[in-house]
């Protein structure tokens, strides 16, 4: 990698942005940048400097207003124009939207950049590719089969995936696959955990039986009412809900369930269980997959229905047991957790990760920026006539 580091596309610095909802996106950022060579600088770009875990030395955060919440000074009575199918956040009026983009068309300008890492923004990516700036665009689950999501991929140097080959959906072709770089257990530390010792810093009974119920940070959390009936229905297990959780005032909530809310031990807190019942955020995800465990996997609301295909994978190949909603009786939450426990396959689940997935993305990003300022291809980030077919009419199998 050195070689490539000190070669001509080895001066210029790598952008970045990254989302702030949740805290995958930024972790995963982590994990790639501080695989990256000290010799390469990297300026990310967020609306939070306070969801990042440690960078190392040459890597900057620069932060940007939200480009997802409204200024309070934006303009009203703009919504009536209709916005392009190409875009998917791009409302009118917005001086947030403004400041932050021209942010980083200077930047562009005034850096000249080797590869700007867009995770996740279809309008971010386009900008970079309007620029001349070539960029690598996170690929993520979901029906993401629209002209907005195309033009951000198909203008891709190219694709990187954080998961495992065998989690792609069925809908994206060989010709989007191609272009992916798969990266299994990207932004966790995908090392089996040691089941005693985690319990043993939790306080938790080794010879307790755990349920451990995971509420991603990205969206409003589960409802606290099916998690009392959970508790309810397996009184002789101990129930522990971390994460964002809704309160219902229609809720009995039995001993047996604690609702710690958000924790920093959450590698330890699935390490210690014997059952998981969690949104399929990224890094929970990983952490999952990770430590082997029983797992009914129960998608949060998001956009474009990325939770429900990563759970619709996750169930395909075995992984864990997709739920489209929490349970909402004793004897759907028994065939549940039964159903847990027969399909269990902890080697299945540990093979879709890896703890290199960092240093092989850094090597991949490396290798890219050489191969597009080296000149060993010059039609390597031009679609072929197949891609520039699909994306005219939309039916590109893309994510």
């Amino acid at each position: 990698m050195r070689d490539l580091v000190d070669s001509p596309a080895g001066t210029r610095p790598f952008g970045y942005f990254v989302h702030h909802q949740g805290r995958g996106h930024a972790e995963r950022c982590a994990a790639i940048v501080n695989a990256l060579p000290d010799a390469r600088p990297v300026r990310i770009f967020c609306a939070r400097d306070d969801i990042f875990p440690d960078l190392r030395p040459g890597a900057e955060i620069e932060v940007i207003p939200s480009l997802f919440e409204p200024p309070a000074d934006r303009a009203a009575g703009m919504d009536w124009v209709p916005t392009p199918d190409t875009l998917h956040c791009a409302p009118l009026g917005w001086s947030t939207i403004r400041e932050a983009t021209a942010r980083i068309a200077q930047w562009f300008a005034t850096a000249d950049p080797a590869l700007m890492i867009c995770d996740v923004s279809a309008e971010i990516a386009q900008l970079a590719r309007i620029c001349s700036v070539p960029h690598v665009k996170v690929v993520q689950h979901g029906d993401r089969n629209d002209p907005g999501h195309a033009a951000a991929y198909v203008g891709a140097a190219g694709l990187l995936a954080p998961f495992h080959a065998d989690l792609a959906q069925a809908d994206w072709d060989e010709a989007m696959r191609a272009r992916m770089f798969f990266a299994p257990g990207l932004g966790v530390d995908c090392r089996e955990p040691d089941r005693a010792e985690a319990r043993a810093r939790l306080g938790i009974a080794p010879d307790a039986r755990v349920a451990l119920v995971i509420s991603g940070g990205g969206g409003n959390g589960f409802a606290e009412a099916p998690l009392g009936v959970a508790a309810r229905t397996f009184p002789d297990m101990q129930w522990i809900a971390i994460g964002k959780v809704q309160r219902d005032w229609h809720s009995t909530l039995p001993g047996n369930l604690s609702l710690p809310g958000w924790v920093d031990t959450v590698a330890d807190h699935v390490a210690a269980a014997d059952l998981v019942i969690a949104s399929t955020g990224n890094t929970t995800c990983h952490q999952v997959l990770a430590a082997g465990r029983p797992w009914l996997a129960v998608p949060e609301w998001r956009y474009f229905d990325e939770q429900v295909e990563k759970a619709r994978a996750l169930d395909r190949v075995g992984a864990a047991v997709h739920l489209p909603h929490l349970p909402g009786s004793a004897h759907r939450w028994r065939d549940a957790v039964d159903m847990a426990f027969r399909r269990h396959d902890p080697a299945r689940q540990r093979a879709l990760v890896t703890p290199r997935a960092a240093e092989d993305t850094g090597r991949w990003l490396e290798a890219l920026s050489h191969r597009l300022w080296g000149g060993d291809d010059p039609a390597a980030d031009h679609p072929t006539e197949h891609q520039q077919e699909r994306l005219h009419t939309c039916r590109w199998s893309l994510p």
